[in-house]
């Protein structure tokens, strides 16, 4: 068993990095690990690609109720290959 990766906590999740199936259970966990730190705007690249990723993504945030909008980013961010999340901050 490999040991686990540790991956910085700064408001940017590239998810190129991860096995596609480790993205239901990453990106909540990432989340929630933000709000924890104060972290409260996050982008998460997802790549442009066939739009598969984003896609899950978007399913997996707009189930969250700490989320508070999510949008592409734009031009500036990758355009339409990540998104930015606003969450709330910890009650």
């Amino acid at each position: 068993m490999e040991d686990p990766i540790e991956y910085p906590i700064d408001g940017i999740l590239d998810l190129h990095v991860f096995d596609p199936r480790e993205v239901k259970d990453l990106v909540p966990e990432y989340l929630r690990t933000c709000r924890e730190q104060g972290i409260l705007r996050v982008r998460i690249i997802h790549g442009k690609g066939t739009g598969a990723l984003r896609r899950t993504v978007h399913h997996i945030l707009a189930r969250l109720p700490e989320v508070i909008d999510y949008r592409l980013a734009g031009q500036d961010a990758s355009s339409w290959g990540a998104t930015i999340v606003r969450l709330a901050p910890p009650s």
